[in-house]
């Protein structure tokens, strides 16, 4: 059922037909008809007479009314994020994370379009994705973050280790990692390299280690010439002083090194007053 409503909430102002449903969750006839007749019947969900297509129902306005106050952290990141796309004229989001899955939560600026996802899209917490979330994460889950990428394999781990610690020293993730890496990375990871044979192995393994460091690109050259930058990132922090989501500005074009450092410089300001400050006692976050 959850699934159904998150699929109407990803159509936006696109209402979608039974046959929609049905396609996009992979669901029987009767297990959709099921799902969004009690949907309706409960006002999650409203069906169109005419066109007979389905969009959000008005139940849920009274969720949304209650979200600001619920989540207030969330709710003052994303008026971080519509502050920040109209000073730096990028989109910028919010990306939460479930378990080990990040969340885009809110989006601000320019129609969303890939890499930059829209509310709802979920993709993997794990490398090369998540980084500015896992830097500043806990000891442990940056072992299970780095381990969800590269397993056992201690070249890969020291070369993330690596990522993991210039970004805390930088203040924030650059990221230029396309949809078509993303997916080449999916792919040879799908791959079973204990099948191959030996120097097919090696060559999976060394082509690991590029795709899940590749999108993290270094911008301490000075005299390097602009990349094409996908994401800037920085985590916002909870009132334990514990990482709790992340602001990220998508310029989607490339940039020199000092554009980087700019944006970069007005994406941690807003991060640093949205989060709240420590209470009494209380420490920074063990890394």
């Amino acid at each position: 059922m959850l699934d159904v409503v998150e699929l109407l909430a990803r159509s936006g102002n696109a209402p979608l037909r039974f046959s929609d449903v049905v396609r996009e969750l992979d669901l029987t006839q009767a297990t959709a008809h099921a799902i969004l007749k009690t949907l309706c019947d409960r006002g999650w969900a409203s069906r169109d007479p005419v066109v007979k297509t389905f969009t959000l129902g008005p139940a849920l306005a009274v969720v949304a009314a209650r979200t600001d106050t619920a989540r207030p952290l969330a709710h003052a990141a994303r008026g971080a994020a519509l502050r920040l796309s109209r000073e730096v004229g990028y989109a910028c989001s919010v990306v939460e994370r479930f378990g080990e899955s990040l969340v885009v939560t809110a989006f601000e600026g320019e129609p969303a379009t890939q890499p930059s996802g829209i509310p709802g899209d979920r993709i993997p917490y794990a490398p090369p994705f998540g980084v500015a979330l896992a830097a500043w994460d806990t000891a442990e889950e940056q072992r299970a973050w780095i381990r969800r990428g590269v397993g056992a394999n201690a070249d890969r781990t020291r070369r993330l280790e690596q990522v993991l610690e210039h970004t805390r020293e930088r203040g924030f993730d650059v990221d230029w990692t396309t949809p078509a890496l993303a997916q080449a990375v999916q792919v040879v990871g799908t791959l079973d390299s204990n099948e191959m044979p030996t120097p097919v192995r090696h060559i999976m393994d060394q082509l690991l280690v590029e795709f899940t460091t590749i999108g993290f690109l270094s911008d301490d050259n000075p005299g390097r010439r602009k990349q094409p930058v996908v994401t800037i990132a920085a985590p916002v922090f909870d009132t334990r002083r514990q990482v709790a989501l992340m602001l990220a500005v998508h310029p989607l074009c490339p940039l020199s090194a000092r554009q980087i450092r700019v944006i970069g410089k007005k994406l941690t300001d807003e991060t640093t007053a949205v989060s709240p400050q420590p209470r009494p006692g209380e420490i920074e976050p063990a890394v």
